[in-house]
């Protein structure tokens, strides 16, 4: 789900962060740059993990400040391929649903938007959906607009706003910046994940309760055999 991306970036110094410790003014500045922004291939920048070197210092010609190559590492957003994650219904539609990732010690970088699938959150990433084809069979839409998986035995299960919901990525898209947008395009997503629920284990997180607390029950229950069978080695 994170991983460290070494960068070197020429950055220029701002005059007014020139009275404090220079890697202090350096990380500041980058923090700036780079936080809460998503670089394409690299992922969402969540901060800047260490700087590993800081040369030059020289003015340009024409220039009114100094400048640094500066090699740092970010600590970025970047699930991989078939990685599982947990977040939150946060919307649906016809085509899908829409969710946010719950992580609480990070801050939103924006809103969840209206769009055309079913979103899932983390909080400090929103732009998740899950489209109809990638859920559960048997997952269908509702007469009032909510989706729900209707078993063999004839049950209706909703899946409801602000539930928790297990999914595999499918895929990360970073798409191009558009050149022009009218008044009715949603806001431009520079990161989109693309999540799936078909599979055992993965939907809400209430479909799967019984069978997670029966199989911690049967581990509890072959940890004790394997601990009275050690006492009993031990005694003879």
């Amino acid at each position: 789900m994170f991983a460290l991306s070494l960068i070197e970036h020429d950055l220029p110094m701002p005059p007014h962060l020139l009275s404090r410790p220079l890697p202090d003014a350096i990380k500041t500045e980058l923090e700036r740059l780079f936080l809460d922004k998503v670089i394409a291939d690299l992922g969402l920048c969540l901060s800047v993990y260490d700087i590993r070197s800081i040369e030059g210092g020289s003015i340009p010609a024409g220039e009114g400040c100094s400048t640094y190559k500066v090699s740092f590492r970010l600590l970025m957003f970047k699930p991989f391929k078939g990685e599982v994650l947990v977040g939150r219904i946060s919307g649906y539609d016809d085509k899908g649903l829409q969710g946010y990732f719950p992580l609480h010690i990070f801050m939103p970088i924006k809103f969840l938007k209206e769009t055309t699938k079913h979103h899932v959150s983390l909080d400090f990433f929103n732009d998740i959906c899950i489209p109809g084809h990638l859920m559960q069979y048997g997952t269908v839409r509702g007469p009032d607009g909510r989706w729900m998986l209707k078993t063999e035995d004839g049950d209706e299960l909703y899946l409801d706003l602000d539930d928790e919901i297990r999914f595999l990525v499918s895929s990360t898209k970073y798409p191009p910046i558009p050149i022009e947008q009218t008044e009715d395009d949603p806001p431009f997503s520079p990161m989109q994940i693309v999540g799936s629920i078909k599979g055992d284990g993965l939907g809400l997180l209430a479909w799967w309760a019984d069978d997670e607390e029966e199989g911690e029950e049967v581990a509890e229950q072959w940890h004790g055999v394997a601990s009275l069978e050690r006492s009993f080695s031990l005694v003879f």
